[in-house]
């Protein structure tokens, strides 16, 4: 398994540079909101690639034009994958039929994010293509993209690098096999959405004890930022951190003992598996 450095600890990676000459030019199918955050955080890091769009909606071209000025749009996927060396499949799962039949006879390396859509389903499609499935998360928009991705039976090693350069740039990637991506789905891929409920009970209970709310949202949103950076720099195990905090019949110790004696384990662990199986069932 590969992996890249968390975001939190090495933040200075992000503002690297990739290696010079490694990939010349880059498209993205689909101008959503995951491919626009790719593709900013891509240009950041590899300032000389020319990056090429398609996408059906004007306005979404209109943005990437707006912010990324190294951007060209282009008439269709098959004038995007002739122009590109990389393309990101970027498109919903239900769209993906039309673009991987466009581009059938494309030898370029293929990275798809589109959710519940399995490599052989692209390579019996694209079947000279050398594929790759990624699953990232919502993060991706403020360059901390927490994501999981397996190469197909085709990637060659240089494609290997590239692939770990790029979503290197937009935060944190792990290689996985793929029938571990439904897990990487319910764990990361939706964890913004568990983990932003969390929060929102932070917020709510702060409120509750006479707090601003504006000081209830930063003051919740810190600390979990704050925890979050001190694990991830530290390298420390959640439960030193606990035992950290628990000062005898202190403040934190009163509190644990409401949260222990509930099932939140079991809530949060249901939750993240529900959305896996539900990521196994759309792939299917």
């Amino acid at each position: 398994m590969f992996t890249f450095p968390c975001p939190c600890t090495t933040l200075h990676m992000l503002k690297m540079k990739g290696t010079p000459g490694l990939v010349k030019s880059i498209g993205f199918v689909g101008g959503g909101n995951m491919g626009f955050a790719l593709a900013r955080t891509i240009t950041e890091r590899f300032p000389g690639a020319a990056i090429n769009v398609f996408d059906i909606n004007g306005d979404r071209l209109a943005l990437f034009e707006q912010e990324l000025p190294e951007v060209r749009t282009v008439d269709g996927p098959r004038e995007l994958a002739e122009a590109s060396e990389v393309m990101f499949l970027s498109v919903k799962p239900q769209d993906i039929q039309p673009v991987l039949e466009a581009i059938w006879d494309t030898e370029r390396l293929l990275i798809s994010i589109a959710a519940g859509v399995p490599i052989k389903r692209i390579e019996g499609v694209c079947s000279r293509a050398r594929v790759v499935r990624v699953m990232p998360n919502t993060p991706c928009l403020v360059g901390a993209m927490a994501a999981g991705y397996a190469f197909g039976s085709r990637i060659r090693p240089p494609d290997r690098e590239l692939v770990r350069q790029l979503l290197g740039a937009a935060g944190y990637a792990a290689e996985v096999e793929e029938q571990l991506l439904d897990g990487v789905t319910g764990l990361s891929g939706s964890g913004p959405a568990f983990v932003a409920r969390l929060i929102e009970a932070f917020i709510a209970a702060g409120k509750g004890l006479g707090l601003e709310p504006e000081v209830a949202r930063n003051l919740s949103i810190q600390t979990f930022l704050g925890t979050a950076k001190l694990l991830a720099d530290t390298g420390m195990d959640p439960q030193k951190l606990v035992d950290l905090v628990s000062s005898p019949n202190g403040t934190t110790v009163a509190g644990l003992q409401v949260l222990e004696t509930s099932d939140y384990a079991q809530v949060i662990s249901g939750t993240i598996q529900a959305a896996a199986v539900r990521s196994r069932e759309l792939g299917r």
